[in-house]
């Protein structure tokens, strides 16, 4: 028996207005909810939903002050195309690149990880019913 299911995946952060278009831009997705505080993005494949958050303090990456606690996977078939559209976007590409062959770690306009990657296929999980 099903008790929840995703339906969105919140990022905090100390500006909204960057970090909704970056993750629109990106993921082509458009607002289908705002308030004074939070926004949430349909991408037609789920939701990403953006914070905001007083004090909010970017994570660190790999390790630090501010430790990571979630990062998002993103499929991508060429990963040197997509980094280069996410860093267009406002990504900034990481120091630290464990294994640049498959994945590709950057941090969003307000320093959430994410890493781009091949090792998981476009379009994966399939849609319900697709």
């Amino acid at each position: 028996m099903t008790l929840a299911s995703l339906a969105s995946v919140t990022l905090n952060c100390a500006e909204r207005a960057p970090l909704v278009e970056f993750w629109i831009e990106l993921l082509g997705g458009k607002i289908v909810y705002e308030s004074e505080n939070g926004t949430i993005v349909s991408t037609g494949r789920g939701a990403i939903s953006m914070v905001r958050v007083d004090g909010y303090e970017p994570p660190t990456w790999p390790g630090g002050p501010t430790p990571n606690h979630i990062h998002l996977d993103l499929a991508a078939e060429d990963l040197d195309a997509a980094e280069a559209e996410a860093v267009r976007l406002g990504a900034k590409v990481t120091d630290e690149q464990p294994n640049p062959d498959l994945f590709r770690v950057l941090l969003d306009p307000a320093g959430h990880p994410f890493c781009l990657t091949k090792a998981i296929p476009l379009g994966w999980p399939p849609l319900e019913g697709a």
